[in-house]
């Protein structure tokens, strides 16, 4: 078995399906799927999965009958900037959107915590990334509950029937878009409370890194234990087959960007598409135009 088969097969350790037996803790920031790769293998690695993704991303693009949405979240630093851009140069940019969901702004909160999330779902033959996401609405606003003030809700909050009911909209939303042929795929890039701040540090002691840096990064850390919990509970409780979690180990980021790229492609290879094919109509009248660019004259 060569290298790029090992890997995939690797991937199955880190999907999460059945979120009832998950424990967030149980799982390594720094774990390589016990292939022993080095970043030098990896790259080149990584170089070969992309080309297998831009022949499957064009694969998605012809035939439109299905749809992938790729969720990255993660603590501050975890990489999910640098994670789009190496899985957006894989693919022809025709195709593919990104979505960076900030605080809801006046109109939004006047919704549903979903409608944005909804208006912004792939359509039929388009990939599109949300950098945060619906998941925002049980992390932030767990940790920090004082959010849900500006929400215009009616029902008590903060509550756990509260809580639940969240989880329960999310899990119903992602099963809509499956049946609808939207591949959901949501990452959660775990690195630890160390590497975090190395990777802050990083931004303050290089120059050209801090405007990367912004005062909440540190602010939020301070919640690490909380964050942590709530998306244990998060994961825990919308994991579902047709929805699964990916928990990458993230501590190296050519091994998260090799995770993610490895577990998009076998997604769209299960789909097992092939190049479509005209109509007999549509072929007969190609046949007829070749036929006469063929007769001109150089």
């Amino acid at each position: 078995m060569n290298t790029l088969s090992r890997f995939l097969n690797a991937l199955d350790s880190y999907k999460i399906t059945d979120g009832s037996q998950f424990h967030l803790a149980d799982h390594n920031p720094d774990d390589d799927g016990h292939l022993g790769l080095d970043k030098d293998t990896g790259k080149k690695l990584l170089r070969e999965v992309k080309g297998l993704l831009q022949d499957l991303q064009e694969l998605l693009y012809a035939n439109q009958n299905h749809s992938l949405l790729i969720i990255l979240q993660g603590m501050d630093a975890a990489g999910k900037d640098g994670t789009i851009k190496h899985v957006m140069s894989g693919v022809n940019p025709q195709g593919v959107a990104v979505t960076s969901f900030k605080q809801p702004g006046p109109t939004e909160l006047l919704h549903g915590f979903l409608w944005r999330i909804h208006a912004a779902a792939p359509q039929a033959g388009r990939i599109v990334i949300f950098n945060r996401s619906q998941y925002e609405d049980v992390l932030v606003s767990r940790v920090h509950p004082e959010l849900l003030k500006n929400g215009h809700l009616p029902e008590a909050l903060d509550t756990p029937e509260f809580w639940q009911g969240r989880y329960s909209d999310i899990r119903h939303l992602e099963h809509y878009l499956s049946r609808q042929g939207t591949i959901v795929l949501k990452f959660f890039l775990n690195i630890s409370r160390e590497e975090q701040r190395e990777r802050l540090l990083a931004r303050l002691d290089i120059p050209e890194k801090r405007w990367k840096f912004s005062p909440s990064d540190l602010h939020e850390r301070e919640y690490w234990d909380d964050y942590a919990t709530a998306y244990q509970d998060a994961i825990a409780q919308t994991a579902r087959p047709h929805a699964p979690w990916i928990i990458v180990p993230a501590n190296h980021k050519w091994y998260a960007r090799l995770v993610v790229i490895g577990t998009i492609i076998r997604a769209l290879h299960n789909l097992r598409q092939v190049t479509p094919k005209p109509d007999p109509d549509v072929m007969h009248q190609l046949d007829d135009y070749r036929t006469r660019l063929l007769q001109e004259k150089p």
